[in-house]
């Protein structure tokens, strides 16, 4: 059975008698040329720039601003290690809605090397529901992050060269906040002493590295709105103090403008296609734990500007991207969230309600009961920035029916749209429930004087008051403690004119509170705020808490051991 959709075709998949992997189904697909795919979206070809026949790059400043496209963010419940498939829904819903007869596009962030290594694999879907090619785009992809790592370590090189050649500045060593960083996780450059070795060697300082998705270039890339604004913001970075306590810029060092320089392919989104023929524009990619956890500006409003609808992603829970993109990205570039959609599992519910991951493919509706719990506090998020969600189940073969049955009940019970998503399994096919749902909220009139989504604080009140406001109202805290170090903190904001900023909360995934441990909905906890890091080019304040570190570790089995390639280059183990 074939439907057509926008000059292509996508296929049934009958995979009922043979599991194929990942990236064996993507090896498997027959890719379309990338100026095929660009063609259809409507991007002029003076505006494509191939990285060999199925990648490109495009140049935004050849193409309209596509303001009246309709914009669906997808989020999630909190995160388990069963996992949730948020990148492989969106993936599914976009080819659905060309199913549907919609010009739609995806806009997603690049993977980092760190996970991919590591425990959580690459992020261009899965099964059915991917973006391709996946291998290049789970690797090096077009060169992105080795241009933010090249340009993050030069300016590195650049601070301690200043200091070695006399100082101009009155640089305080110790108070150098810029940390070189890598796109691997290695937890033992997290703490590294630098200068060894006598006075021909620099000066010692103790430091350290953060992978490459935690540098606030990559912010720096993903918040700006072109090349000028991209060096504007390389320019105002702080990287550090003087010894009086003043703030010193990367201007001030001299070397935006190399920076630039470094940057000036990585500024253009990628273009790729999912197995259904969709083009995705895929730039750039901020952890949501650890920073804001969006895709590019850029990539999202290229996408609007060759789509009718463009789906993008926010990293992790609702907590952390949901709440990032509506305070931080979408503020910045006045974007309106016209649908979200809210991706949780059976499983992860049930992982919520107290079932070990051992047991979470045996039924158990008491457990999915009590886990409901988080999913409900992240339907209440969501509707605070003032969007209704979708409820999108990523069905797996293990839900039974009862277990499906009293998501129905709790659904109706809360009035909310829910409906299951097949896109694994089926690709397009299996979400075009999904889409017709979403269609709706799209097409819903609005009130009278009704905004659409909005922010849920206002800078202008100050750091402080920010923090407060996200903790009480997404995270369900009753108060707010500040490390001594902090409150010194909020001191030197104030006093440096950056207390007005947005704040970049970083928080653990795995729960509302900044205690891992705490699964479901854990309401009148205290957030516990040790560290606030101004980051001026970005234009937010990052707000540390608990222990989530800026440099991730690989567990005892990473990846890694199961990824390998034969003699005729082919990659086996991606996932």
């Amino acid at each position: 059975m074939t439907t057509s959709t926008s000059g292509s075709e996508q296929r049934i998949p009958d995979n009922t008698v043979e599991k194929k992997s990942d990236v064996a189904i993507a090896q498997d697909h027959a890719l379309r040329p990338i100026q095929e795919i660009a063609r259809e979206a409507g991007i002029p070809e003076d505006a494509l720039i191939p990285y060999g026949t199925t990648k490109a790059k495009v140049d935004p400043t050849k193409l309209g601003e596509g303001s009246d496209a309709r914009l669906v963010l997808v989020t999630a419940m909190s995160p388990t290690p069963a996992g949730e498939g948020k990148s492989t829904t969106l993936i599914g819903l976009v080819d659905a809605l060309r199913l549907r007869g919609h010009k739609a596009s995806a806009a997603l962030r690049e993977p980092s090397q760190g996970p991919v290594m590591g425990i959580k694999g690459g992020a261009a879907g899965g099964g059915y529901s991917q973006v391709v090619p996946m291998e290049d785009i789970n690797l090096h992809f077009t060169g992105d992050f080795h241009a933010i790592t090249a340009a993050n370590n030069t300016l590195a090189a650049a601070i301690d060269n200043h200091i070695h050649q006399g100082n101009k500045l009155n640089i305080d060593p110790r108070r150098v906040t810029w940390q070189r960083c890598m796109d691997v996780n290695d937890r033992a450059l997290r703490h590294v002493v630098t200068g060894l070795g006598g006075p021909a060697h620099g000066v010692p300082a103790e430091t350290g590295f953060s992978i490459t998705a935690a540098s606030e270039i990559m912010a720096v890339l993903c918040l700006a709105t072109d090349r000028m604004d991209l060096k504007r913001r390389l320019g105002s970075m702080t990287v550090g103090y003087t010894y009086a306590g003043k703030p010193v810029t990367v201007s001030q060092l001299g070397v935006a403008g190399a920076l630039t320089a470094l940057m000036r392919d990585a500024i253009n989104p990628n273009l790729v296609q999912t197995l259904g023929g969709a083009p995705a524009f895929i730039h750039g990619g901020p952890f949501a734990n650890i920073a804001h956890g969006c895709n590019s500006l850029m990539a999202t409003r290229t996408a609007m500007a060759c789509s009718d609808i463009v789906v993008t992603e926010a990293g992790f829970g609702s907590d952390l991207g949901a709440e990032k993109f509506f305070d931080i990205t979408a503020r910045a570039g006045r974007l309106t969230v016209d649908a979200v959609v809210l991706v949780a599992t059976i499983r992860s519910l049930k992982y919520n309600g107290g079932v070990q991951v051992s047991d979470l493919t045996t039924e158990n509706t008491e457990a999915l009961r009590e886990g409901l719990a988080n999913l409900g506090a992240h339907v209440g998020t969501v509707r605070q920035f003032g969007v209704e969600p979708v409820i999108a189940i990523n069905a797996f073969p293990t839900d039974t029916d009862a277990e499906r049955a009293l998501l129905d009940d709790w659904a109706s019970e809360q009035g909310i749209a829910l409906v299951s998503s097949t896109v694994w399994a089926h690709g397009g096919h299996g979400g075009l429930e999904l889409a017709e749902a979403v269609e709706k909220v799209l097409d819903a009139p609005r009130d009278a004087g009704q905004r659409g989504s909005q922010a849920i604080y206002d800078p202008a009140e100050g750091v402080e008051n920010s923090i407060r406001t996200i903790a009480r109202r997404v995270y369900g805290a009753s108060d707010v403690e500040f490390s001594r170090a902090a409150r010194k903190q909020l001191e030197q904001l104030r006093e440096h004119g950056l207390d007005t900023l947005p704040v970049c909360i970083s928080k653990t995934q795995y729960s509302f509170s900044d205690d891992p441990t705490q699964l479901g909905a854990p309401r009148g906890h205290t957030l516990h705020v040790r560290e606030l890091v101004p980051r001026t080019g970005a234009g937010f304040v990052v707000v540390l808490t608990g222990n989530v570190m800026t440099m991730p570790g690989l567990p005892k089995s990473p990846a890694a051991l199961r990824i390998d390639v034969d003699s005729e280059g082919t990659i086996s183990g991606l996932f």
